[in-house]
């Protein structure tokens, strides 16, 4: 772990998880603003000539869209259709991308690319020495804007430069992601910290789950396809683009209509947070579903993302013996292109 993070009080519960001792965090969200360390999401950068055309080729965002400015999700699959990784892509300069995702796949997925690349002339690297700092809350974007002098973007597009990346991502308060080297976020997380809460990046996982966002990580590697995390819904997939890995499974589930599962958004009637990949079970015990995310929210009450059978009437469902009570998403389940994103700007 950084520096960054431990002298000032964050202590490190699991091997993706931080957290501090400020109280009710998930509160002190809602109601102000609070700054945490992403440590659970990696980067891998793609340079060299070629990376646009290598990238264009194995990846579902039209990669000629990261200009700079929007800033896409995208996903890579194996030729089955199934998710590797997901992912959203940066364009950091010419000939140099950059993908954020869970930290757990960043070198799984530098593997997998690395068999392809030697074909092209481009170069996969995992970076470790980057720092991810998330700010959430109603003043975030000014206190980006003032830390940062960078004018905060909109939702999937980026601003900065090669050395300091800025992102704005979905959720209940405004969200923003700071992308530097670990050597600036030393100097610049205690600026942060003078007018920012900070909090565990356990309240940072939950927006994502309010947000209806989720990130693969290994427990389900090569086991979904990206319209069951409503990946297409989010603007991660382009079905006007040509060919890349996986691209005809993905195109006929769409088009077909063959999605039998789909991601939904839960909170259970209890604080017992279900590991990954616990079952989503009917009244009879039969299993329809499993967890992808779990977060307790400003109440103490567990949310959930799930992966369920989209059969319309499953009855009551529970998770490890919870109730669960489906909410609504925050999106409409049907095609984004990410094209139209490009064009809101």
């Amino acid at each position: 772990m950084h520096d960054w993070i431990t002298a000032p009080g964050g202590r490190q519960d699991a091997e993706d998880r931080i957290a501090f001792d400020t109280p009710t965090p998930a509160r002190q969200a809602l109601d102000g603003t609070v700054a945490t360390p992403l440590v659970h999401l990696g980067v891998l950068d793609v340079t060299g000539p070629d990376a646009e055309r290598f990238l264009q080729g194995q990846t579902s965002a039209q990669v000629g869209l990261a200009d700079g400015d929007l800033a896409p999700l995208t996903v890579f699959c194996t030729p089955k259709g199934r998710m590797l990784a997901n992912a959203q892509l940066l364009r950091v300069a010419e000939g140099h991308y950059r993908l954020l995702m869970q930290r757990g796949l960043v070198q799984p997925l530098a593997e997998h690319l690395g068999k392809f690349a030697a074909f092209y002339k481009t170069a996969l690297k995992v970076r470790d020495d980057l720092a991810l700092i998330g700010l959430i809350g109603r003043d975030a974007p000014a206190l980006a804007e003032v830390r940062l002098d960078l004018v905060p973007p909109a939702v999937w597009h980026q601003a900065g430069d090669t050395d300091t990346q800025l992102l704005a991502h979905p959720g209940p308060r405004p969200r923003l992601l700071i992308c530097v080297t670990a050597e600036v976020a030393s100097v610049l997380w205690p600026r942060l910290a003078e007018q920012a809460s900070p909090v565990g990046n356990a309240v940072w996982c939950l927006h994502d789950i309010q947000a209806g966002l989720a990130w693969l990580t290994p427990a389900h590697r090569d086991a979904l396809l990206p319209q069951m995390i409503n990946w297409e819904a989010l603007g991660g997939i382009s079905f006007k683009k040509g060919c890349y890995t996986g691209q005809e499974v993905v195109a006929r589930a769409h088009f077909r209509g063959q999605v039998k599962r789909r991601l939904v958004r839960a909170q259970l009637e209890g604080s017992e947070l279900p590991p990954l990949g616990s079952p989503v079970e009917t009244a009879e015990g039969k299993a329809v579903g499993e967890v992808l995310a779990a977060e307790l929210d400003a109440y103490d009450q567990a949310e959930i993302l799930a992966v369920l059978s989209t059969k319309e009437d499953l009855g009551p469902l529970t998770v490890a013996g919870q109730r669960l009570k489906q909410l609504k998403l925050p999106y409409p389940i049907e095609r984004l292109d990410p094209e139209s994103l490009a064009a809101k700007g």
